[in-house]
């Protein structure tokens, strides 16, 4: 009970400090700081209670809005310029309490990396626990939206010549392709290979979102191909393909707002003056969650909704492979349990489920058709509630204006355990076309200002 208590006071107190904030005419930096350590020292459960007691405690009263509900209310017709006076007066009172006080946040030290972390929070508070927090977090997106327009960020490509911190900090920060030591990261900055980064002037020594890229002449299948390889320096001005085989935000505060694509159109277009003999922009993507939020959901029947269904799993196959495949698994079983399946269904998921089978002839052979397929039909027919596609990586890309086909499905692609165990292997060319080309030079001109250093 004390805990409670000690913790319910702690919360008080920051939500004290944040209306002083906002009500505050000055920028408080006092006040900014003793907010940031306070906030700091909250555990998470602490924070998710805290952001509960903003959305509760710091709003527009009702009475507050009453009156100036009732003048717009009883504007006439006949003068548009005090209705415009009176919607004026209105929008004022509607602005957020929470929404003043964060903006003092972004022209205060400090301030900036304090509201990434706060919406990284309540991002992972709202997927992790199911607590609505969308107000609040629509709020501090509202204040990125302006704060991280073309004017406030800047282009800059990473070489082997760029500090040790900035290429430490990239190689830690990595999440697509995980490195184990900085020569790997040497790797993806020599020869052909080119890494380009995103920064915000306040924040002007820690990139936002990078990309890492490979020139190549056709594009890239396997991820085998680019990290395996030795780097070629005689590609660099010789290449017709720009892969882009890794995009990663290094705040997690910044989901969502666009900033990858922001990047892409950038490199996209200086590239395509540094490098002329460049036609076709193409990814090497991953499908995280291809295997273990999808297929293998679908096989064991253990929830989601799908337009595929466990039945029409084996549609995909043919019955020379689902025989092959069933008389693999049973010569490859250890153990009489791992024989009893009771359909091909429960086979597949049996095979897939140990990344191994990569390593058999046979499995490989008779899987790579069908996972294809059914790769294919993830991205193409696979849509979430706002009908757009249900895994992440195709909704950026075909957002952005990408387009896939069946043939830019590429089996075996990723053989490492992890490729396996998220994607099955697999990999996905999304190919940026030529008239999405075109339209960079015009309507997206806004998006491609700013200097490259």
């Amino acid at each position: 009970m004390a805990l409670k208590r000690a913790s319910a006071s702690r919360v008080d107190a920051l939500v004290s400090i944040l209306i002083e904030i906002g009500e505050r005419k000055d920028r408080a930096p006092e006040l900014v700081a003793r907010f940031q350590s306070s906030y700091r020292e909250l555990a998470l459960d602490q924070r998710a209670e805290f952001f509960d007691a903003l959305l509760r405690r710091v709003e527009i009263a009702r009475a507050d809005l009453e009156s100036p509900l009732a003048d717009v209310g009883d504007a006439s017709d006949d003068d548009p310029v005090e209705w415009t006076r009176r919607l004026s007066r209105l929008r004022k009172t509607l602005e957020s309490p929470r929404l003043r006080a964060f903006r003092r946040f972004l022209t205060t030290r400090g301030g900036l990396p304090l509201l990434l972390e706060m919406r990284a929070d309540v991002l992972a508070i709202q997927r992790e626990s199911g607590q609505e927090l969308g107000p609040l977090e629509e709020e501090i997106a509202h204040l990125f939206d302006s704060w991280f327009q073309s004017d406030f960020l800047f282009l800059r490509e990473v070489t082997l010549q760029s500090s040790f911190q900035e290429i430490k900090f990239l190689k830690e920060h990595d999440m697509v392709h995980p490195m184990a030591s900085l020569d790997e990261m040497g790797a993806r900055l020599a020869g052909d290979r080119r890494l380009f980064a995103l920064y915000h002037r306040v924040m002007a020594e820690e990139p936002i979102v990078f990309i890492e890229v490979a020139l190549t002449n056709g594009i890239a299948r396997s991820i085998h191909q680019i990290l395996d390889g030795e780097p070629n320096p005689k590609t660099r001005t010789a290449p017709d393909t720009a892969v882009f085989y890794s995009i990663n935000n290094t705040q997690n505060g910044l989901a969502r707002l666009g900033l990858g694509k922001a990047l892409i159109f950038r490199v996209v277009e200086l590239l395509r003056a540094d490098v002329p003999g460049i036609r076709t922009f193409a990814t090497l993507s991953p499908l995280p969650g291809l295997w273990e939020r999808y297929l293998e959901p679908i096989l064991l029947e253990s929830g989601g909704t799908f337009a595929l269904t466990r039945d029409r799993v084996a549609s995909f196959f043919s019955a020379s492979a689902r025989r092959e495949l069933t008389r693999r698994r049973l010569r490859n079983a250890e153990t009489e349990n791992e024989l009893e399946t009771k359909d091909f269904q429960e086979t597949l998921h049996a095979i897939l489920s140990d990344p191994d089978w990569i390593d058999d002839a046979t499995y490989v052979r008779w899987l790579e058709k069908p996972l294809a397929k059914l790769a294919y039909f993830y991205i193409a027919s696979e849509q979430n509630d706002h009908g757009t596609p249900l895994n992440p990586v195709a909704a950026f890309h075909l957002g952005n204006g990408a387009r896939v086909t069946l043939k830019d499905v590429n089996f075996g692609a990723n053989r490492s355990q992890r490729g396996l165990k998220e994607s099955c292997g697999v990999m996905v060319n999304f190919v940026y076309s030529k008239s999405w080309l075109q339209e960079i030079g015009s309507s997206m001109k806004s998006l491609l200002t700013g200097s490259v250093k």
